[in-house]
């Protein structure tokens, strides 16, 4: 009787004994696990800015060749400005009446030119045109890439021995970069 009791009490403390095993092994595993992600986003971060540097090493290519700035400006910034434009226009219409609407309460109509102008530089300009960028050009970039690298294209470059970031990505970006500015003022200024 007691040995049998002894190897139950055996057991009881064995399965206690794995259980908690487990349980340290599932909290390992827990931080194993965010440790991986943890680093997995730092490499990410780093590829990012590795061709961020790319990028900024292309602007000799551009210097010897503003033609591609010249095209990308065009394609990025003059096609996006009919739809910056109009927006512009019914945003800055739309804050027009919802101000006067709530000036005329407090009798503060004469301040509804300012509130525009304010709350349009400041605020909706920017990140609206963004917006508007980022969908109508960002879309068309994309797919624009999309399609090389679907095509070979940009393998084609790299056999011919022509960087393709220097001479796709760079353009791109620095005319995304210079016409950014350029729509956010022509947003502010319509609206």
């Amino acid at each position: 009787l007691f040995t049998t009791l002894l190897l139950a009490w055996r057991r009881i403390l064995w399965v206690e004994y794995e259980a908690n095993a487990v349980r340290e092994f599932a909290v390992l595993e827990q931080l194993a696990r965010l440790g991986r992600i943890g680093i997995g986003s730092l490499e990410q971060l780093g590829r990012g800015h590795l061709l961020l540097l790319q990028v900024l090493a292309g602007v000799s290519e551009l210097l010897t060749r503003p033609r591609l700035l010249l095209n990308q400006l065009f394609s990025v910034g003059v096609l996006s400005v009919l739809i910056v434009a109009i927006s512009g226009t019914f945003v800055g219409m739309v804050l027009g009446l919802q101000g006067y609407y709530i000036l005329s309460q407090f009798g503060a109509e004469q301040t509804l030119g300012v509130m525009v102008a304010a709350s349009l530089v400041r605020e909706l300009g920017p990140v609206v045109t963004a917006l508007l960028f980022a969908g109508r050009a960002g879309s068309a970039l994309t797919a624009e890439i999309g399609l090389m690298k679907a095509t070979e294209q940009l393998s084609g470059l790299e056999m011919m021995a022509v960087n393709p970031v220097k001479r796709i990505l760079t353009p791109r970006f620095f005319a995304g970069f210079i016409a950014m500015p350029l729509l956010a003022a022509m947003f502010s200024a319509l609206g």
